[in-house]
């Protein structure tokens, strides 16, 4: 469930970058696509740690 939101959120902050950048549409789904996957990959490593430290 973490993974999912942090990936949703990075979207959104990816798409606001470009948009406050003035990028073209092909630029703001790339700033939205890059930032998800950074932010997804983000969320799999504190889903993993709260995993590890909860048992």
């Amino acid at each position: 469930m973490i993974i999912l939101i942090a990936a949703l959120i990075g979207a959104a902050l990816g798409a606001y970058q470009a948009r406050r950048r003035k990028g073209r549409t092909a630029d703001i789904l790339q700033y939205a696509a890059v930032y998800a996957l950074i932010f997804a990959l983000a969320g799999l490593f504190a889903t993993i740690l709260l995993d590890r430290t909860m048992r």
